[in-house]
């Protein structure tokens, strides 16, 4: 799966990285290969499923879809 991320350096000299395809997933560091690596850690985290706060009933099922 490829993703998109835009990089701004900010005023304050640190670098955000935002992923424009995932609503409010957005992280930041010191250089533009520190943002880089943080914005992909935040990606991950929010793709990975809340499992615990599944519960299967008659009426549904937990899926993989593998991108």
């Amino acid at each position: 799966m490829k993703l998109s991320v835009i990089i701004k350096k900010g005023e304050d000299g640190y670098f955000a990285a935002h992923c424009p395809s995932l609503k409010s997933c957005w992280s930041q560091g010191k250089t533009k290969e520190e943002a880089l690596q943080n914005i992909q850690e935040a990606v991950e985290l929010y793709l990975s499923p809340e499992v615990d706060d599944y519960i299967e009933d008659e009426n549904s099922e937990l899926c993989e879809l593998v991108l």
